[in-house]
């Protein structure tokens, strides 16, 4: 039995033997009313209602004892009241419904949900023509109960919206593939339909719409559609790969898309790219074995952060992952929030446009923990050898760029003082410091060149990038440096 059963059959009992009247939560009655404008003021006033409210029907009006109703009129009073709430009231509201047995009478309970957007009001009027539940009964809103209700409001997320209109519980589970989800949750598969679309409910991929249909949500087709080609909304969303020859667009030599949701597709794109990147050939112990030019974790933490960070309001833009001779290139549409600053971005707190699609990912184990994504991957680079990651940003995009490996000396001047800043602050998340010699390590080189690394210490500090830890210390051989915003 569902949560919400149990609680309506709780409410009606306490209704009918202790209280003997109506609450603001419940409202029974002995048949539908042929005053529709009515229902639609019951489903208003409930919606408005924290936490909704319930109407249950087969209760006599003037005993207040269960009389029962027949199936028929059950059919019936579905079908008016689920036409009642899509197309008389704004927001459109969402109810659910069950035949439940009390006191050996069957009974039609009819769910409302509460709205997030309040307040909801009658469709034909304005904003002033909503209802609300007191005393047991429905009533029109007062000026000062409607800023109430707004208060109470919260508009909806993109991720929360419906992707698809009111589907069949078969037409869900051919859209989405919710084996693939339970593997990378490592949770067994629940025995039948039913289970797997209340599992389906709690994680919001679905959402259960007016009689026993289900709208499939942003977030689920963007995390487990099998193609997102299917949801018009979201065929410009399919993640692209394009290698390019040379350092430019001039020539393509392969274009891929992957149509998968995110979630479900996402190990399949980290294969493609460690498939299809170069790899270096090394010697050891005799034997030559090949390993990857980039970093897995850099390619899967790059990945990642652009699918969850993409502003997905943004139209005519792919996420874009494109492979030069000498970088790879992660482009998610939408800009970087207002609130963040590229010279901040290794190691401070993140925001997303997309909670819900953050929040599965890491439980999902596809990416690191929270706000440290950007410090694997620095470090993973510096293991590497390669040279500092790039960020370019623009109105409607973001992009960060993953360089091939390059010795000190190729690098430019402006690559060895973000090499430097990027260091500083990887050391400082690590509760270090970075000094000549780490950054010498950092960089692969020897004593000898310590002039050189110092020369370029002091560029980043005339460049607002470090400073010295302590200005005091008389012994600049061992100085420390931190970023500048310490």
């Amino acid at each position: 039995m569902k949560s919400w059963e149990i609680r309506a059959l709780a409410l009606l009992k306490q209704s009918l033997h202790t209280l003997f009247n109506e609450s603001n939560e419940l409202d029974w009655k002995e048949s539908l009313s042929p005053n529709h404008e009515k229902l639609s003021q019951h489903l208003c006033a409930f919606s408005n209602h924290p936490d909704g409210g319930y109407l249950v029907f087969g209760v006599n009006d003037k005993t207040k004892k269960p009389i029962g109703i027949s199936a028929i009129n059950s059919s019936q009073i579905i079908s008016t009241l689920s036409n009642r709430a899509r197309g008389s009231l704004t927001p459109e509201v969402k109810i659910e419904h069950s035949i439940l047995n009390y006191e050996d009478h069957d009974l039609l309970f009819i769910f409302i949900h509460e709205s997030t957007t309040k307040p909801v009001h009658l469709k034909k009027g304005s904003v002033e023509d909503s209802y609300i539940r007191s005393g047991g009964s429905t009533r029109r809103a007062s000026r000062n109960e409607l800023a109430s209700l707004m208060l109470n409001s919260r508009k909806l997320r993109w991720e929360e919206l419906n992707a698809s209109q009111s589907v069949t519980e078969t037409e869900v589970l051919a859209a989405l593939d919710h084996y693939a989800v339970h593997e990378l949750l490592n949770r067994p598969v629940p025995s039948n339909t039913q289970e797997i679309l209340e599992w389906m409910v709690s994680e919001k991929i679905v959402n259960k719409s007016t009689g026993n249909g289900y709208s499939i949500t942003n977030f689920g087709a963007i995390a487990a559609a099998r193609d997102l080609n299917k949801f018009e909304d979201l065929t410009r969303k399919v993640v692209r790969i394009i290698r390019y020859k040379g350092f430019n667009k001039v020539v393509t030599e392969q274009e891929f898309s992957f149509e998968n949701g995110y979630a479900i597709g996402f190990n399949k794109i980290i294969q493609f790219l460690s498939f299809s990147l170069p790899q270096s050939e090394i010697i050891e112990k005799a034997f030559r074995r090949k390993v990857p030019v980039y970093p897995e974790i850099a390619l899967r933490e790059l990945a990642a952060n652009m699918l969850i960070h993409q502003d997905f309001t943004v139209s005519g833009m792919n996420p874009m992952i494109e492979m030069y001779d000498d970088r790879i290139e992660f482009t998610n549409p939408g800009s970087l929030l207002p609130s963040k600053s590229i010279f901040r971005l290794i190691g401070t707190p993140p925001e997303s446009r997309n909670e819900l699609l953050a929040a599965a990912f890491r439980r999902y184990n596809l990416c690191e923990e929270r706000g440290s994504g950007f410090t694997k991957t620095i470090q993973a680079i510096e293991l590497f050898g390669l040279p500092p990651l790039g960020f370019d940003k623009g109105e409607n995009y973001f992009k960060v760029i993953l360089y091939f490996p390059r010795d000190f000396s190729k690098m430019s001047r402006t690559e060895r003082i973000q090499a430097c800043y990027q260091h500083a602050v990887i050391k400082h998340l690590s509760s270090g410091t970075m000094t000549n010699k780490s950054l010498r390590e950092r960089f692969k080189m020897s004593e000898k060149q310590r002039a050189m690394i110092s020369r370029l210490i002091k560029e980043a500090i005339d460049e607002g990038f470090i400073k010295i830890k302590s200005p005091e210390s008389k012994a600049p051989k061992n100085a420390e440096y931190t970023p500048s915003w310490i």
